[in-house]
């Protein structure tokens, strides 16, 4: 089969839309049949002479309206339910695309908008709505704190609600324990590639941060233990469960093992578990193994919706949460009291875990987008999270890599955010903020374009 060989005149408009034009066109006159391969996107700009992100962003376009279907390993072909003409809407591509933030996606299986508003007004008909006008405990209202109990008992096992608290989400949360648990010049043990917010309230807590050393699984437990007994550190913290960064889960028995060491140094565990209940199959919290030594934050900012600023702290004992309700008040005075209640509301109606659910289904999808995308570049992933963390090839380096990245529109967040001293050639890209799945697809081919080839041929792309 004669492959499609377009004569194209680019005139002084998109040269992506002109290609996307000619495809449409050759399909309306039966020069393309429904099924008919189309040339691969190299050997189609060479042909072109343009450039290789625009025919990227024409296909992507073009796949967008329904004129073509893409397969993994077989090519792009004519869609066999392509329209016979598009009409002269004019496409919209994202100008930007931000793979910085990391949010969790909000597709519309998870109906959160409905959700909202159908859970306030319910919440606004029940007696006693108008006390949640007021101000609250700065510990969270009791029915709140009673219902995170019961949900955080899911993972951790029964917890006594005097020793759960609510705050006005992670970050208040992490100042608060950091408070409770530190003095300024304290050591306060970190992966060596660290959640930056955690960095930022420790600094200003003047908290020394000791790097402890991590692999694919996680913080390596010797290299923990020789930070105990080098640096007499107050208290370690990790994101044991989908590492922010590098999406690493410490297996069981790591965790048994640093528990363990921390015990016997006299060490609180941090443990930032923002992502704990995304993976269906997550090993046992710390709070499970060791919850008189462990400080466990669950937010539902990475599981949910940041709009909601919920988080909740089940602390070691009943006198370390009396101690944080205290700085929780000088912090931020209380957590929402609307977002707390509908949080409370979706948990005894089982909304919820179908919310998280559905968040937990399209991180999937968009995680098989990365990798199909991403092909060939190193990459580490989790299927259930929404950010990646990609080991730059040896042609690039970050700072070059995001400047060009910037150029084409596409946002990313680069090692130097993360490291507690040298930091690697590597960038995470979060894939939540896109707000959809062709859009994702678009911002990651324009990376992928830039990644698989050196840095000094791609001076025509951006």
């Amino acid at each position: 089969m004669k492959l499609w060989s377009p004569t194209i005149a680019f005139g002084g408009g998109s040269k992506y839309l002109a290609i996307v034009e000619a495809l449409a066109r050759d399909v309306r006159s039966g020069a393309l049949g429904q099924g008919d391969r189309l040339p691969a996107q190299r050997a189609l700009a060479k042909q072109l002479d343009v450039d290789l992100t625009t025919v990227t962003r024409a296909f992507n376009e073009a796949r967008r309206v329904g004129l073509i279907d893409a397969t993994v390993g077989r090519g792009s072909f004519v869609s066999r339910s392509a329209p016979p003409a598009p009409g002269r809407r004019q496409p919209s591509p994202p100008a930007s695309v931000d793979f910085s933030m990391n949010m969790p996606p909000q597709p519309p299986e998870a109906r959160l908008a409905e959700r909202m508003q159908a859970g306030l007004a319910a919440l606004a008909a029940t007696p006693g709505f108008l006390d949640r006008l007021h101000y609250q405990d700065s510990a969270g209202v009791m029915a709140d704190r009673a219902a995170a109990a019961e949900w955080l008992g899911r993972r951790l096992g029964p917890v006594p609600v005097q020793r759960v608290l609510v705050a006005s989400g992670a970050q208040t949360a992490l100042a608060g324990i950091l408070a409770v648990t530190l003095k300024p010049g304290d050591s306060l043990c970190v992966p060596s590639l660290t959640y930056p917010g955690l960095r930022m309230a420790a600094e200003r807590r003047g908290a020394r941060l000791v790097a402890v050393a991590a692999d694919a699984d996680g913080v390596i437990p010797e290299s923990f233990r020789e930070c105990c007994q080098r640096a007499g550190p107050r208290a370690l913290y990790l994101v044991p469960t989908l590492d922010n960064p590098t999406t690493a889960t410490l297996p069981a028995r790591r965790r048994e093992q640093i528990a363990e060491i921390a015990r016997s140094h006299g060490v609180a565990i941090i443990e930032d578990d923002a992502y704990g209940s995304l993976p269906p199959d997550a090993p046992a919290p710390f709070a499970a193994l060791a919850g008189d030594i462990t400080w466990h934050v669950a937010t539902l900012s990475k599981c949910v919706s940041p709009s909601l600023r919920i988080a909740y702290v089940a602390a070691p004992g009943t006198g370390e949460a009396v101690r944080l309700s205290s700085e929780l008040r000088t912090i931020s005075m209380m957590a929402p009291p609307l977002g707390a209640a509908l949080a409370s509301h979706w948990m005894a109606q089982g909304e919820l875990d179908e919310i998280v659910g559905a968040i937990r289904s399209e991180n999937r999808l968009r995680q098989a987008i990365a990798r199909e995308t991403l092909a060939g570049l190193s990459i580490q992933s989790q299927p259930s999270g929404h950010h990646l963390w990609l080991t730059l090839p040896e042609t690039w380096q970050r700072a070059e890599l995001g400047a060009h990245a910037r150029q084409l529109g596409v946002t990313v967040i680069s090692s130097d955010a993360f490291a507690i001293g040298p930091a690697p050639e590597a960038i995470r890209i979060s894939l939540g903020a896109a707000p959809d799945r062709e859009t994702l697809r678009y911002g990651l081919s324009l990376l992928a374009i830039l990644l698989t080839q050196p840095p000094g041929s791609v001076s025509t792309v951006v």
